[in-house]
């Protein structure tokens, strides 16, 4: 049964904002610990001040949703502003215990709950911390890869950290961040993280077997020539294209050298898929 989109990306926002919540009540804001973004922004400024954090990740996200309305579109910010006021909602009125006291369980689970919390949000098509939105707008406007500015803002922001709180606490809020941002990829690419594979060999046919076969995989075969050398010989052969999961890379090793070890192989991982036969078929 398919599920009906407008409820699948609820379901995600509603989720993310209640352990993004979760985060921040029961480890980040009693340690005093901070992360990334628009929300770290947020925890560094209510530790400064007595502005409750419900009121500054409204205020500090205002610039960044309108700066999402020029940049993605309306749906994109309707979205962002209803998750964002969900997330204030929820710490207002939602209690949650303090977990820990211990600094390394605070950093790396605080950063967890809150970086699945982003994460989930962003799979349902909205944003809790405006970040990426700034991101997106930089490299467009200046043609900086997305991560190197985000990477940016979040060093400028542990400096002021740093300086203001104590290097103690930079130092941890930086493990926050860093468990924060890896539980957001496996979030959004999930443990079937995908792999595109290359292999160019005088065997494809015995390597296309083996995929369809011992892998289950789909794959694409298409003509080439190369050419190598001063002279820039040029010899024709068959290339293959298959998508796997970073799971079966290591399978995929063992049945190519098997039939060919001197066999060229490019990967790259891959970000998104769509269409086509992704997903393993049964093998009978």
């Amino acid at each position: 049964m398919r599920v009906n989109p407008i409820i699948k990306d609820t379901f995600f926002i509603v989720t993310g904002i209640f352990s993004a919540a979760f985060g921040l009540e029961s480890f980040l804001l009693p340690n005093r610990f901070i992360d990334g973004g628009a929300t770290g922004i947020s925890l560094l400024v209510t530790e400064l001040t007595s502005v409750p954090l419900w009121v500054l990740i409204i205020l500090v996200n205002i610039p960044f949703l309108f700066l999402g309305y020029r940049v993605l579109g309306k749906q994109f910010t309707i979205k962002a502003i209803l998750a964002i006021l969900g997330l204030a909602l929820v710490l207002v009125f939602v209690q949650f215990p303090e977990v820990t006291q211990d600094k390394l369980l605070v950093a790396v689970f605080g950063g967890f709950f809150l970086g699945a919390g982003i994460g989930l949000s962003i799979r349902g098509g909205s944003v809790l911390d405006g970040t990426e939105v700034l991101a997106i707008f930089l490299s467009r406007k200046m043609g900086a890869k997305i991560g190197d500015v985000i990477i940016l803002i979040n060093i400028l922001i542990f400096l002021a950290a740093a300086y203001l709180l104590s290097i103690e606490a930079a130092l941890y809020s930086m493990l926050t961040y860093l468990a924060a941002s890896r539980t957001l990829d496996f979030v959004l690419e999930g443990i079937e993280e995908y792999t595109g594979v290359t292999i160019i060999s005088e065997k494809s046919e015995e390597i296309r077997v083996m995929i369809t076969e011992k892998l289950g995989r789909g794959l694409t075969i298409y003509k080439a020539s190369g050419g190598y050398g001063k002279k820039g010989e040029h010899n024709e052969y068959d290339v293959v294209y298959t998508v796997i999961t970073r799971l079966e890379i290591r399978k995929l090793n063992i049945e190519l050298n098997k039939i060919d070890a001197n066999a060229f192989v490019v990967m790259n991982s891959i970000n998104d898929t769509k269409g086509g036969m992704v997903k393993k078929r049964l093998l009978n």
